[in-house]
């Protein structure tokens, strides 16, 4: 789906803090949205977390930075991350550049895949009212 100019595949679930989840099994790769990383603009640096830290759904795991914004990254499911995309510490920039692909953030082995009915899917009227207010609210970031 598309709103405005933005992005968001259909087959991801999605949450307030900009993430996106995509589930494969057991296993949940996160990142940031297409929004999320326009509104963060240059990613300049990633802390990748240590795998198998156990995770909780809402808290923070990981951050990341852009120019003069530190951003807390929390976690869209809890369980054990299983794997976390190293390359983000040497082109931090693949965040902005490949928000769905190459700038993954981490995979999650899920403790309970109920959790993502806590999130959105593209399809929700109610996500296209978030992300339009929120377009609204960061007006200013995204002109620049």
């Amino acid at each position: 789906m598309q709103i405005d100019r933005f992005q968001f595949p259909d087959d991801l679930y999605y949450d307030k803090e900009h993430g996106w989840a995509r589930v494969d099994g057991n296993v949940v790769t996160q990142g940031i949205t297409d929004f999320g990383q326009a509104i963060a603009q240059e990613i300049v640096y990633v802390e990748a977390p240590r795998v198998g830290r156990a995770v909780e759904q809402g808290q923070t795991f990981m951050s990341m930075e852009s120019g003069k914004w530190v951003g807390r990254i929390k976690a869209i499911v809890s369980g054990t991350i299983a794997e976390a995309n190293e390359e983000l510490e040497w082109e931090p920039t693949l965040i902005n550049e490949s928000p769905y692909e190459d700038g993954w953030l981490v995979k999650i082995e899920a403790a309970d895949l109920g959790e993502l009915d806590d999130l959105w899917r593209a399809s929700d009227a109610e996500f296209a009212d978030f992300i339009k207010e929120e377009m609204e609210k960061y007006a200013d970031v995204l002109a620049g």
